[in-house]
């Protein structure tokens, strides 16, 4: 197969991580004869220090018409007084808006060799976690109006949460079609008991789960979501849920692991077109040591394969690549143990290579 991916470096350690992802798809072409054409664009940062803006037009327009987009990092303190309307971030924005990327998937999975890197005690993770958090992305509070003004002489501010039926139904759709590939189980979560928003996006889930007689589903309020995902992770298949909190919940769930170095995203659109990236930020502090941990990004490539180009055969040959390199006791400094073999960015990246077959 021939693809068109545009790759997204960005910033601080975006670069680096990035090119082991490249080294390792690279592989992939090879062992299973497929051709992959990168298109590179500046992202963030490095973009407003060439352009001015954090991407420009034509970067824009590459990242549209591609088969999918693969990125690294964005942003760092060299950009924190920028003008708000051209700050790094305002980027991953547009690109999701403009690629209509509305669901946000977040696996979270502990792998057994840094099963001592969890926070949590063994009674607790000893049984596995492997959860699928599915975040809506491009409505609620984020998006909605916001408004600051003065009321009675007094300051106030007010942001609206806002969804309608059908951007609740394509999220939980996702949902749904991703628990029949997993353990057929799909945890809703809302704030019904307090919001309007969570009300009808229960009235809506309640009707899909109708549709999937075959997917076991629950609801579960956002505050028992937090507590239950210290308390028994392991009761998790998929969650699904609104926009801010998927955000905070994601990011409670990737630290379950120990380890944010290792977590991927994929963020979809209606079709196969997505945008691919591991969880964590650019590190500016340690860019350009080689030191960073690439297979966030290298499992981010592995869920290109599988949800854009519906390669699952190469998909699962990276991650059997990263399962093996763990065996044998590689790690970055991240996830260093005692008695581990601590190597490079880029020597991981070449490890995993070496084991794709």
């Amino acid at each position: 197969m021939k693809k068109v991916i545009t790759v997204l470096k960005g910033d601080g350690i975006g670069p680096e991580i990035t090119n082991e992802a490249l080294k390792v798809l690279d592989k992939i072409c090879s062992v299973y004869n497929h051709e992959f054409t990168y298109k590179y664009v500046d992202i963030g940062g490095v973009s407003i220090d060439k352009y001015g803006v954090p991407i420009t037009d034509e970067g824009m327009e590459q990242c549209k018409n591609c088969d999918s987009v693969l990125l690294g990092a964005v942003g760092g303190p060299k950009w924190d007084y920028v003008d708000p309307s051209i700050r790094p971030e305002k980027a991953l924005l547009a690109v999701r808006h403009e690629l209509g990327l509305f669901a946000n998937l977040r696996p979270t999975k502990l792998f057994t060799q840094l099963s001592n890197a969890s926070p949590l005690k063994e009674t607790i993770v000893g049984g596995g976690i492997d959860l699928l958090i599915v975040r809506e992305l491009t409505g609620g509070i984020y998006f909605g109006k916001r408004v600051t003004d003065t009321e009675n002489g007094e300051l106030f501010a007010s942001d609206e949460m806002k969804y309608s039926y059908s951007e609740i139904e394509r999220i939980g759709r996702v949902a749904f079609e991703s628990a029949k590939k997993r353990r057929g189980k799909v945890s809703s979560v809302d704030k019904a008991n307090v919001l309007d928003s969570s009300r009808l996006w229960r009235k809506v889930m309640h009707a899909l789960s109708e549709e999937y007689p075959d997917v076991e589903y629950e609801d579960v309020l956002v505050d028992n979501t937090a507590m239950q995902l210290i308390r028994n992770p392991g009761r998790f298949d998929v969650i699904v849920t609104e926009n801010m909190f998927g955000d905070i919940l994601s990011d409670e769930a990737s630290m379950l692991t120990g380890s944010i170095g290792m977590m991927p995203s994929a963020s979809l659109s209606s079709g196969s077109l997505g945008m691919y990236e591991p969880i964590h930020g650019s590190a500016p502090d340690i860019a350009g040591q080689d030191i960073a941990n690439p297979i966030g990004t290298i499992l981010s490539a592995a869920m290109m394969l599988r949800y854009s180009f519906d390669m699952a055969a190469e998909a699962d040959a990276i991650e059997n690549a990263v399962n093996e390199v763990l065996d044998l006791s590689y790690r970055t400094v991240d996830i260093m143990q005692e008695g581990k073999t601590q190597v490079k960015c880029s020597e991981m990246g070449t490890l995993v290579a070496d084991r794709i077959k």
